[in-house]
């Protein structure tokens, strides 16, 4: 319990060091500029944008807990997708309060409402992330040679002095400033592979010790985490696997470029500032506790090279991170709420 009340202070920590660190720099002007920024989206177009922007993220949520469907069918179990979808979203819910504990509680809810092991379906979570990952990384690949010409630009201008808005918008308009994360983009994804590794150790020696201690207990485990990673080789609609996970992240990125809508200085960027948001973005949600602090200010970090003021992109970075959430908190409490009339069924062996 200590180990997660440190755990828990450490993320939240961390988030509210992000905050700090994105406004520490501003200048009276600037908060003005916030102000301005978020008054700007209280008229219907804005709400409206901001609204289908939050409904394209809970689509992505449902496409998730159908991919997860399809990894534990080949396992012997079939999941209705009410109690699939359920769990994702207790996932999330659970994640804003401490971190890293959803995916635990996912399983456990499979286990409870549609009797699929718990240490079966944390082999698929575990298949999902993977897969997740490489996506990441891939869109991160992306980003990089598809923003080639900028990148090149700032090169040429990397002695020139260029205001975006506040001094902290500064150092990421720089070729150093654009090495730097890139390196800590990479440290991430090397420090979360190891993470998920021992995760995986952890997970599965904590449920060793709760359920038994004999030999033969732990090989069940074993070969029940074991089943779930593999289960991607039995699929048996392989191609709706790859389009559950396009959808995903389309509907992801199609929630990114819709709440640009939202605000008159985003609308006309075109489609691509918001492919780099969504890819680097996840960074935000990485490292810091729901993406609290870090998300605002990797996003007004990346629309400052795109040329918007600073203080304006952390206001959109902050707008678009609290619809997100409080997205989650509302489907999460509900999907708690209806769990609780959920029939549990035994469909095991079906």
């Amino acid at each position: 319990m200590a180990k997660k009340i440190i755990q828990l202070l450490f993320f939240l920590g961390l988030g509210i060091f992000f905050v700090w660190f994105s406004v520490k720099d501003l200048q009276p002007e600037d908060v003005q500029i916030i102000k301005d920024s978020a008054t700007g989206v209280l008229n219907p177009k804005s709400m409206f944008f901001i609204f289908i922007s939050v409904v394209c993220g809970a689509i992505a949520h449902y496409f998730r807990a159908l991919r997860n469907i399809l990894l534990i069918n080949p396992l012997g179990y079939r999941v209705r997708k009410t109690t699939a979808f359920y769990s994702v979203m207790l996932c999330y819910l659970s994640n804003l309060a401490i971190p890293r504990i959803g995916e635990v509680l996912r399983c456990t809810f499979l286990q409870r409402y549609d009797q699929v092991p718990f240490q079966k379906s944390l082999g698929t979570v575990v298949v999902e992330r993977v897969f997740d990952m490489f996506i990441f990384v891939l869109f991160f690949v992306l980003v990089i040679i598809l923003n080639t010409g900028l990148l090149s630009d700032l090169v040429i201008n990397k002695e020139e002095n260029i205001t975006l808005g506040a001094s902290i918008a500064e150092k990421w308009t720089t070729l150093w400033a654009l090495k730097y994360y890139l390196l800590i983009a990479l440290l991430v994804v090397l420090f979360a592979t190891i993470f998920i590794v021992k995760y995986i150790r952890k997970t599965r020696e904590q449920t060793v010790q709760k359920q038994s201690k004999t030999i033969g207990k732990i090989k069940n485990i074993i070969v029940g985490l074991w089943q779930g990673l593999i289960s991607v080789k039995d699929l048996k609609h392989p191609y709706l696997f790859v389009f559950y996970t396009f959808a995903i992240w389309l509907f992801y990125y199609l929630g990114t470029m819709l709440c640009f809508y939202a605000f008159d200085f985003l609308q006309h960027l075109g489609p691509m500032p918001a492919f780099v948001v969504l890819a680097v973005g996840s960074i935000g949600f990485i490292l810091a506790q729901g993406g609290l602090g870090l998300y605002p200010l990797i996003v007004a970090g990346i629309l400052a090279l795109y040329g918007v003021n600073y203080a304006q992109g952390l206001a959109a970075g902050w707008i678009g991170w609290s619809a997100q959430t409080i997205m989650i908190l509302i489907v999460g409490f509900t999907t708690l709420i209806l769990s609780s009339f959920l029939k549990i069924e035994n469909r095991a062996g079906e």
